[in-house]
């Protein structure tokens, strides 16, 4: 099910990248952005951003910086998520190998490790994805920072276009 954020910012499936990360397409008449279902690989859930049709130069800069950093986000995330998951199986295979154990306990069963064995792999992983970690928080921050400055730039357009006043067709 997607979620309608009724944001003046809204598209119709644009990207192929879109169609990688959900198969769901808001209904052609919509006029808003729709959010997805968590995605399988990132656990990000995308936004399908809607298209006007009068859309200005400055929205649809907002618009692509706002997809970029979607794609860039989801790609990130499903990397990191990917590392961490073999990681861990890799950990969990090695720790229950020196045990003398098997991956599975009994039948149907998986064999695991206590909390404290855990927590070991925990604070490894994020020690040694420290750098990677400060690196992608940076480059959030100056995203956002540019999209929030962009948000301000529309705001300000459209409060101008509202104020401006009309200026009539004449006919020679």
């Amino acid at each position: 099910m997607l979620y309608n954020t009724r944001d003046s910012f809204s598209c119709i499936l644009t990207s192929c990248f879109l169609l990688k990360v959900s198969r769901f397409c808001p209904p052609r008449k919509s006029r808003h952005d729709w959010i997805g279902p968590p995605d399988k690989y990132s656990n990000l859930r995308p936004i399908h951003f809607y298209i006007p049709e009068n859309e200005s130069p400055l929205e649809q800069k907002l618009r692509e910086l706002r997809q970029e950093t979607q794609e860039w986000n989801q790609q990130f995330w499903a990397d990191q998520n990917l590392t961490f998951h073999k990681e861990k199986e890799e950990f969990v295979r090695s720790r229950l190998k020196a045990k003398g154990l098997d991956l599975r306990a009994a039948p149907g069963q998986k064999a695991t490790l206590n909390a404290e064995e855990m927590a070991e792999f925990y604070k490894e992983f994020l020690s040694k994805n420290f750098q990677k970690h400060m690196y992608y928080n940076r480059d959030w921050y100056k995203r956002n920072f540019a999209i929030t400055f962009f948000m301000g730039k529309v705001a300000l357009e459209r409060i101008w276009n509202k104020l401006r006043p009309k200026q009539k067709k004449t006919s020679s």
